[in-house]
């Protein structure tokens, strides 16, 4: 199906915010983990979305060029081609861009966009990311509200951050941020919401509650779900019953399915997930090579087996192996079978 439009995006999150599940968003750096993310999709009968971060685009663009403006639309270009022959909805996303990155990377894929529509295309991604983790509360808010307002013009939902999600994630290090910045308060909430109201109810909020990229061993992450309702109930409070944050979870990987679960009573409808995916893909690859070792290597003389050191042999199981993740994201979401035909 072709990638969602700002009105089929903006059902399905209102879809997901209603019936309590919550879309898996994953990151993507090349062809073949598009593709498994397609694959996971579709067994699922899910609706989903795709992201891309700016050291994916980099990466998609080639290591000689190392541009991830290139990269995001390259990558997004292929995404919309090959989603057409899925029978699942898909959204185009682009994670994490902090405020010295807004020039960058941000500015010029919404200028992209902003391009395409102007010749009657289709919009480059269905949202973006604004990271203002980086800044004061009050100049992200800024920030943001001249980015809600650029975005609800050209049909972008935006995402945006309040509080720090902690550890580590594509040259991103908050690994010694300090706690009380892990967790959003309701007040941080309230304010953001009143910054923004008057401009657009279609956006999506990353607010932290213990969040951390990446994975770590039991007991190493203190997630408290219940930050959401205390925020969700300040919102609520003022301004009526409904009128509160989507909320999104980052730093998914690793989280338990109970926390998971408790995160769509208050209000979650994306879900970002990377670490596990990217082990999900690596994981037989590196299988492929201890059980071929002398056949993807021309051991003492000999030639090797090409049909085992052929990319192709080893990358098919890798995509099988993530799209089986992404299907199990998608349990852990509620979004099995929650496909939208429109």
């Amino acid at each position: 199906m072709p990638i969602v439009n700002y009105d089929r995006y903006c059902k399905m999150l209102n879809r997901a915010y209603e019936n309590g599940y919550a879309y898996p968003a994953f990151n993507v750096s090349n062809m073949e983990t598009a593709s498994a993310v397609l694959m996971g999709l579709e067994k699922a009968n899910s609706d989903g979305i795709i992201q891309i971060s700016i050291g994916g685009a980099a990466h998609a663009s080639g290591a000689n060029i190392g541009d991830s403006v290139l990269g995001a639309i390259l990558l997004s270009d292929y995404i919309r081609v090959v989603a057409d022959r899925y029978n699942v909805n898909v959204a185009l996303h682009t994670d994490h861009c902090r405020s010295s990155d807004l020039n960058s990377y941000l500015i010029p894929l919404i200028e992209e966009t902003e391009r395409r529509r102007k010749k009657g295309l289709n919009n480059l991604f269905s949202s973006h990311m604004f990271d203002g983790s980086d800044i004061s509360l009050d100049e992200n808010l800024n920030i943001s509200k001249e980015l809600l307002a650029r975005c609800v013009e050209n049909e972008i939902i935006l995402e945006i951050e309040i509080g720090v999600v902690g550890g580590e994630e594509d040259g991103v290090n908050n690994e010694n941020v300090k706690n009380s910045k892990l967790y959003s308060t309701p007040e941080d909430m309230l304010k953001a919401y009143e910054a923004l109201k008057d401009i657009s109810s279609n956006y999506i909020v990353a607010a932290t509650f213990g969040n951390v990229h990446g994975v770590y061993k039991p007991g190493n992450v203190k997630l408290k779900p219940k930050v959401l309702l205390e925020g969700k109930n300040a919102m609520e409070n003022k301004y009526g019953k409904g009128n509160a944050f989507k909320f999104v979870f980052h730093g998914g990987s690793g989280s338990s399915k109970e926390e998971i679960k408790e995160t769509l009573n208050y209000g979650v409808v994306k879900m970002n997930i990377d670490t596990d995916t990217q082990y999900a893909f690596t994981r037989p690859i590196v299988d492929h090579m201890f059980k071929n070792y002398d056949g993807v290597l021309k051991v003492e003389g000999e030639v090797g087996i090409k049909s085992v050191y052929d990319p192709r042999s080893y990358l098919k199981k890798a995509q099988e192996s993530m799209a089986q993740r992404v299907f199990e994201a998608c349990e852990d979401l509620n979004s099995v079978n929650s496909h939208i035909d429109f």
